[in-house]
C-alpha cells in the first residue's frame, strides 16, 4: 500500500524541487515508520540481514544501556498497561511534555515527543533538504541523516572532524554555504567528543537563511556538559533532539523528543498529520515521564558508566591501540593491525558484539 501525502505536504515538496516520483519515495519513508533503531539503517535498506547481536553473550555494538529502564519508569509502565484499552486515559502525552518543560526549561509548545529519535531525524531531512538544498554532516558521525538524504536524492557533504575529533563548523558551512540542514551530533557518535555550544552558536549565526541546525544530544546525559535546549527557544532555526534509548535504557520502548519552535514542529508533522508523534505507546510514555525527572538515579547510572569506561580505557592503553578521548558510552579505537570489520569478526568468535 502506497501512502498518499497530504496536499499541503505535496505542495511544499514540489515548491522545493521534488518530483512526484520523489514524493512516492517520501511517502514510503513515513509509511514504514522510518528506521531500524539498533544499527541506524533505514528500514527500507536493511535487506533482510539478521542482526548477529542476539546470539552474543556480551552486546555493546549499538551503544545501548547495559541494563533496563530506571525503576520509577518500570513501575509507571507496568501500571499503565492496565489502561491500555484507552488511547489517552489522562493526557499522558501532555504529562510527558510538562516533565520536559520542568527539566529543560522550554515552553510547552516547543516540545514534541516521538517514537525514538530516528523518525524526527528522517523528517528533518525531508523537511529542510531538497534536490537543491542539501545536508551537511560530519565524518565520521551517526549515519542516519546522511543515508536518508542520499536515499531521497538530496546533496550530502561529509566534512572531516577536527584534529581533536570535534565538528568543524566553519568547514561545514564552507562545504555547502546554501545547505538546507546542518547536522551536529554531540557527544558525537562514534567518537564520544563534544562540540562546544559556542561553535554551534557560530554556525547558527552564519548559516544561510531558511536552513536548519539540528543538534542531536542522544548521549548528553553521559557527558555532564551544558546542553543546547535553550537554543530551541532563543533561535527560530534550531532543532534539539533527545532519545531515551541510551542512559534511560529504553531502546526497545522507542521514545524520544525534539525541542524547537512550534512552526518547525508543524512543518515536520505535515507529512502524516502528526500521527507518529501523537500515537505513542502508553507504557513508553509513562516510563519516559517517570524517568526524566529521576535526577539522582540518572547521576548514579552516569557514574557507573564512567567507572566501566575508565576500566576499559585503562586496559586498552596497556594493549597499545590508539583511543579517542570520549565523553560518552562509546569508544573509538584505531586497532592498527587489522581493519575494523576483521576485529569485529574476531570479537564475535568470543561471543562479543562490538
Amino acid at each position: 500500500m502506497i501512502r498518499v501525502l497530504p496536499e499541503e505536504a505535496q505542495d511544499d515538496l514540489q515548491s522545493r524541487g521534488y518530483s512526484r516520483r520523489d514524493m512516492a519515495r517520501l511517502a514510503t519513508v513515513f509509511g514504514v515508520g522510518a528506521m531500524a533503531a539498533s544499527v541506524g539503517r533505514p528500514a527500507w535498506a536493511s535487506g533482510g540481514v539478521p542482526d548477529p547481536a542476539p546470539n552474543a553473550r556480551t552486546r555493546i555494538g549499538a551503544n545501548e544501556c547495559w541494563t533496563g529502564p530506571l525503576m520509577p519508569g518500570q513501575i509507571a509502565a507496568q501500571k499503565m498497561v492496565e489502561h491500555g484499552n484507552r488511547y489517552s486515559p489522562k493526557d499522558e502525552r501532555g504529562d510527558f511534555i510538562k516533565a520536559v518543560m520542568a527539566v529543560e526549561g522550554v515552553p510547552y509548545d516547543h516540545v514534541a515527543p516521538w517514537p525514538g529519535s530516528s523518525d524526527p531525524l528522517s523528517r528533518a531531512v525531508v523537511s529542510y533538504c531538497s534536490p537543491t538544498r542539501g545536508l551537511v554532516t560530519a565524518d565520521p558521525t551517526f549515519e542516519l541523516a546522511g543515508r536518508t538524504a542520499e536515499w531521497l536524492g538530496a546533496p550530502v557533504k561529509r566534512v572531516p572532524l577536527t584534529k581533536d575529533f570535534r565538528h568543524d563548523v566553519k568547514a561545514m558551512l564552507a562545504a555547502d554555504p546554501d545547505a538546507g540542514l546542518y547536522y551536529i551530533c554531540t557527544p558525537n557518535n562514534p567518537t564520544g567528543t563534544i562540540t562546544p555550544l559556542k561553535d554551534i552558536e557560530w554556525l547558527i549565526a552564519h548559516k544561510p537563511e531558511g536552513a536548519m541546525v539540528l543538534v542531536d544530544e542522544a548521549y548528553t546525559h553521559f557527558a555532564g556538559v551544558p546542553v543546547a535546549s535553550s537554543f530551541a527557544v532563543k533561535y527560530k532555526d534550531v532543532i534539539v533532539m533527545r532519545t531515551f534509548s541510551k542512559i534511560f535504557g529504553m531502546a526497545g520502548l522507542r521514545m524520544g523528543f525534539i525541542m524547537t519552535q512550534p512552526a518547525n514542529i508543524a512543518k515536520m508533522m505535515r507529512y502524516d498529520g502528526g500521527m507518529q508523534s501523537g500515537a505513542l505507546p502508553l507504557p513508553s510514555l509513562a516510563c519516559a515521564t517517570a524517568s526524566l525527572t529521576a535526577a539522582t538515579l540518572i547521576a548514579k547510572r552516569k557514574a557507573e558508566m564512567e567507572a566501566a569506561r575508565g576500566f576499559t580505557l585503562d586496559n586498552l592503553k596497556k594493549r597499545g591501540p590508539t583511543v579517542v578521548p570520549t565523553n560518552a558510552n562509546m569508544i573509538m579505537i584505531d586497532w592498527k593491525t587489522n581493519p575494523a570489520a576483521q576485529v569485529q569478526a574476531a570479537f564475535r568468535t568470543q561471543s562479543v558484539e562490538i
